[in-house]
């Protein structure tokens, strides 16, 4: 067999079962391109696996007035800062994480929608390079969430010009469950420096939120496990890096569906997009059923229909308009929050 043919073996083709669910240009991307990706759990681990695009198919990044990066205790964050002058109390801000399982991607994979969340919704924004596992297993992402808003409130007027009182947070995907665990955080008796108001949104894309999830019968994957690219063996791989033992699992800084009652009546207003086709839908569907239970005013959750989980990073003219779609509505839903619309 000649390398050409070799090249052209599908490595990661569509399930039978799978296929009358979802997007039709979500299955001409996938057959076109996706398929022939190696998956990164079917080989053995190397760093040098993060230096692929994590999910290609993104258009190019908005310009946006600034770029600038900062230091973190043993990492750094990247800024993004609109064009035009700042408003009189200066910019809101919204931090975000990117996914990858906690394990891949950086303050570079999702500049595309940084950048978006930057121009459309007229705000700083701040992409954390949380350290990644298998190298820095949890709960140490954690802590570079909880560094970054401290950064930020000490720092962000002097270095940003940020309004410090206009704060959200999100994430997709590991960012997602990174991004809910900061907004319990700050509730905390013990969290320094106090914030000036409280965060005024939180926006999850795809976000995991219980880490006891399974395909099993009655689990919360079983519906969706012959979905495409996330599948349950590679969440279960990105697991065994970041949550090798099984009894941190249930902590609800890995898990927040498991937070106590109070720390999840004081979150922020939230917008929550996942994929129907997605493993982690109930994920995020649930998180978003538990925060009105509890009392928390707006909560919006959005399932993207025919969508698995790489939606939002493949917003390009040659893939999905749902992941365009995806990206509209968290921009316009950080702007109502940041009152910038």
């Amino acid at each position: 067999m000649s390398s050409e043919s070799r090249e052209k073996l599908p490595k990661q083709p569509l399930h039978p079962s799978i296929i009358p669910k979802l997007d039709p240009e979500y299955i001409k991307f996938h057959n076109d391109v996706l398929q022939y990706i190696t998956p990164p759990h079917t080989i053995p681990w190397d760093p040098s696996i993060r230096n692929a695009p994590a999910v290609p198919g993104s258009t190019e990044p908005l310009k946006v007035g600034k770029t600038k990066d900062f230091d973190l205790s043993f990492t750094d964050m990247r800024s993004f800062t609109p064009e035009g002058e700042a408003p009189s109390d200066g910019w809101p801000v919204f931090i975000f994480f990117h996914g990858g399982g906690w394990t891949l991607g950086s303050i570079a994979s999702e500049t595309t929608f940084a950048t978006n969340m930057c121009v459309r919704a007229k705000c700083v924004v701040i992409s954390v390079n949380y350290r990644l596992a298998p190298e820095h297993k949890y709960p140490i992402a954690v802590e570079d969430a909880v560094e970054s808003l401290q950064w930020v409130l000490k720092n962000g007027k002097t270095e940003l010009n940020i309004d410090t009182s206009r704060i959200a947070v999100g994430g997709s995907s590991s960012g997602g469950n990174l991004a809910t665990i900061l907004t319990l955080k700050v509730n905390e008796p013990t969290f320094t420096p106090p914030l000036s108001a409280p965060l005024v949104f939180q926006l999850l894309v795809v976000p995991v939120t219980d880490n006891t999830a399974s395909d099993g019968p009655g689990g919360l994957w079983e519906e969706n496990k012959h979905t495409p690219w996330l599948g349950p063996e590679r969440m279960n791989w990105f697991k065994s890096f970041y949550l090798p033992n099984e009894e941190d699992w249930t902590k609800w800084d890995a898990s927040p569906i498991f937070a106590p009652v109070e720390l999840l009546a004081k979150a922020p207003n939230a917008w929550i997009g996942v994929g129907e086709l997605d493993i982690l839908r109930d994920d995020g569907v649930q998180y978003g059923e538990k925060l009105r239970k509890v009392g928390v005013k707006e909560v919006e959750t959005v399932i993207y229909k025919g969508g698995p989980h790489p939606i939002m990073a493949m917003d390009g003219a040659l893939a999905v308009k749902l992941g365009a779609q995806l990206i509209t509505d968290a921009a316009n839903a950080l702007s109502k929050a940041f009152g910038t619309a």
